[in-house]
């Protein structure tokens, strides 16, 4: 696969903008763990193999398990997710495939359990935001770093 666009270098306005609302939603008080969860899934339901790849590393690098990382796409049936990381990844999971349908009242009563409604708009944001630069970068086909298999770490 080939890039078909190097995005920043022909919009550094645009795609500076849209830096700049990440750099807001990461200091908005977000648990990085769960930014980086929420990006992870978002991803993979999009298919967004740089998106995957990026998120992948970043939460490994921030101290997330392995196991877990593995697992994200899984969450439903394995038990080391918390309550409120259920929460955020099904409204990542709703959210992201919004086109299936409306987020329902039941859906928006189920978060508020586990978020406040500052909580809920930053988590909201931050599922608009990995949304966005999956559309950027699927159809200018961004390719991950490729990490030769010498320095690859398998378990």
């Amino acid at each position: 696969m080939q890039e078909r666009l190097n995005y920043m270098k022909t919009q550094p306005e645009l795609i500076g903008a849209v830096l700049d609302l990440k750099k807001a939603v990461d200091k908005s008080g977000l648990d990085r763990g769960l930014i980086h969860l929420v990006n992870l899934r978002a991803s993979q339901i999009n298919g967004c193999s740089y998106c995957v790849d990026m998120h992948t590393r970043e939460a490994r690098r921030d101290g997330e398990s392995e196991q877990r990382v593995h697992l994200v796409s899984a969450w439903r049936e394995s038990p080391l997710f918390t309550e409120r990381e259920r929460a955020a990844l099904g409204w990542t999971e709703r959210l992201t495939k919004i086109a299936e349908g409306p987020v329902e009242d039941e859906d928006y009563e189920n978060m508020l359990e586990h978020f406040s409604e500052p909580e809920l708009v930053q988590l909201t944001v931050l599922v608009g935001l990995i949304n966005v630069w999956n559309r950027i970068a699927i159809p200018f086909r961004s390719v991950h770093p490729v990490v030769p298999d010498s320095a690859r770490n398998v378990a």
